[in-house]
């Protein structure tokens, strides 16, 4: 049976069993069973399962990475981590993220004053906090303001303005001035999607000159006691070690060359983020282990340290999407199969009808085993020519339905009858196969990912996994929209279970959808975010805890500031009471589609 890459992208956190996918987890629940239940207290549309013990997991796991590295190369310096939360800043993901880390001292990277204010309220004082991203006057004033709060805060400059903003504040005020640190514009450049956060024309980062003129300012200004972190950042979820390698060795002789100037205070170095994160479901794209990767960290400063001749800089990392991706599954209903006209039920056949639809009538009715791939072939063949007579005015609408109609339970019985033994053969004409499955939810705002850079990400049923897929599946979401699509693949090719949805459900999930999707969703066409709900294992037991209901839609009016007191008022002055009462109720629900399985 398809297993659909789980062991490529799973990471043993879920399991098939019996059919249906299950969180490998205490007495592992199935995610059917926690969908029925929540479905129970009548929430409808798409959900959004968060499980906070992936988020533990993947914090124990980095630590563990860098703990072992550390002890197996004798390293003289401490790892450090912080969670961007650019990468998901929910507080359903991100308080329980915080109490999960707190045993690390696991601390929080602010990229605006928004941002920032989450870490000054939240993080735990004595763990680290640190600020990238461009600053004005107002951010940076907060940076002080939270130093004097008590909190460890690094402010990471992206230009000499910011430095200079500092040291004017510095003067200006009475405030205990915060950290500083440098982030460098390296030459060497990442991997995969996002390596243009590296590279010597990246947006971010100082110069090898501006890095010297930096210095020079704060020894001028009595400051370089406040120099303890250079940072930089060359890509997210790298599927090669290689750039990582060359960044380590520039930003090393980088950190060792200021150490030398002068700068007794650096004691960091900050290598951004990078872990890879499994998305395909066809073959894995990391070309290294994750313990590799924390070993080549730390015997390459290492090196760099002894060779120089400076202390081992401790390390920091910002790797938000290898914390956060796996902790989220979308689950959303299928509302409806396109083929689901093409019922023997629906065939309008007369008394005397074109020669070609006779034979497909023929066909359907004596195909076997034996014939079944060739009459398969022969009934789209058939089809083109009877859709060629009917452009040309020589067949009519009924006799158009019955044609559609017959080829498409030729092709059914054919796979059914085949049992799927000739599926390299099927794969062929799955051009000519596909289903559309309508789907309850909306890319845009739940993936936008893959509608904006064609991101991957697993996706397959909860249940039906004792079963054969035989559908080439294309996925069509309720906007409307043409974009709001997921189409078929041949070369990774999507097949699902040809299901009667008047009788059975059928969910699918879309896995390690817990960075930057839930943030970067879109309203387009005003659908809000899914239903949330945490999942919680205590004492072998699971519950599911602060579900927060999708947005209603006259709170979604009011946020994209309309008057809405104004829209109540127009409606119900056009309408009587009792019809006025059902459309208020209406506008108090959710925008996604009410259906038996929804």
């Amino acid at each position: 049976m398809n297993n659909y890459g789980i062991d490529i992208w799973g990471n043993d956190n879920f399991i098939i069993e019996n059919g249906v996918v299950k969180v490998n987890k205490a007495n592992k629940p199935s995610l059917i069973s926690l969908v029925k239940e929540i479905r129970s207290q009548d929430y409808k549309g798409p959900l959004l399962l968060r499980f906070p013990h992936l988020t533990q997991g993947q914090i124990d796991k980095l630590y563990t990475l860098y703990d072992n590295a550390i002890t197996e190369n004798n390293y003289q310096g401490s790892f450090n981590a912080v969670f961007p939360l650019k990468v998901n800043q929910l507080p359903n993901f991100l308080i329980p993220l915080i109490n999960l880390g707190k045993k690390y001292n696991y601390g929080l990277e602010a990229g605006s004053k928004a941002e920032l204010f989450l870490a000054m309220t939240y993080n735990k004082i004595g763990a680290p906090i640190t600020v990238n991203g461009f600053k004005d006057k107002e951010m940076i004033h907060l940076c002080f303001i939270a130093k004097q709060m008590g909190h460890d805060i690094t402010v990471i400059i992206e230009g000499i303005n910011e430095l200079e903003t500092i040291i004017a504040l510095e003067k200006e005020t009475s405030l205990p001035t915060p950290n500083i640190g440098i982030r460098v514009r390296l030459f060497n450049q990442g991997s995969g999607a996002w390596a243009k956060s590296g590279g010597i024309d990246s947006k971010f980062g100082l110069s090898s000159t501006e890095i010297l003129e930096a210095f020079e300012m704060l020894e001028k200004n009595n400051l370089c006691e406040y120099l303890t972190m250079i940072h930089f950042h060359i890509g997210s979820a790298m599927k090669s070690i290689k750039p990582l390698k060359n960044a380590l060795k520039e930003s090393g002789h980088i950190y060792a060359e200021l150490k030398n100037l002068g700068a007794t205070h650096l004691n960091a170095i900050n290598i951004g983020g990078g872990l890879a994160v499994e998305y395909s479901q066809f073959q894995r794209t990391a070309q290294y282990h994750l313990q590799e990767f924390a070993n080549d960290v730390i015997f390459t400063l290492k090196n760099i340290a002894k060779q120089k001749g400076v202390d081992e800089p401790n390390i920091f990392t910002e790797s938000g999407r290898f914390i956060a991706a796996n902790s989220s599954v979308l689950i959303t209903p299928v509302l409806e199969l396109f083929s689901a006209e093409y019922e023997a039920e629906h065939l309008r056949l007369k008394e005397h009808n074109p020669p070609l639809i006779v034979e497909l009538n023929e066909l359907y009715n004596d195909m076997n085993s034996r014939t079944a791939l060739e009459y398969m072939h022969d009934s789209i063949d058939h089809l083109e020519s009877l859709l060629k007579l009917f452009d040309l005015g020589y067949i009519d609408l009924e006799d158009r339905s019955n044609a559609e109609i017959l080829t498409n339970l030729i092709i059914k019985k054919a796979i059914w009858l085949l049992e799927v033994d000739d599926y390299e053969e099927l794969q062929k004409i799955d051009n000519k196969i596909q289903e559309k499955y309508l789907l309850n939810f909306s890319i845009f705002q739940s993936l936008p990912d893959f509608w904006g850079i064609k991101q991957e990400f697993p996706v397959m049923p909860i249940t039906h996994l004792d079963k054969k897929p035989t559908r080439s599946a294309s996925l069509w979401d309720i906007t409307c929209d043409s974009d709001g699509e997921m189409e078929f693949d041949p070369k990774e090719p999507l097949y699902l279970h040809d299901v009667n949805l008047k009788k059975e459900e059928y969910y699918l999930g879309f896995f390690n959808v817990g960075a930057y999707q839930d943030i970067l969703g879109m309203r387009h066409n005003l659908f809000s975010h899914p239903t949330e709900i945490n999942i919680i294992f205590e004492n072998d037991t699971v519950k599911c805890e602060k579900i927060l209901e999708s947005q209603k839609i006259i709170d979604i009016l009011e946020d994209i500031d309309y008057d809405t007191n104004e829209i109540k008022d127009i409606l119900k002055n056009k309408l009587d009471d009792n019809t006025y009462k059902i459309l208020n109720r209406y506008l108090h629900d959710n925008s996604y589609l009410k259906t038996t399985w929804s």
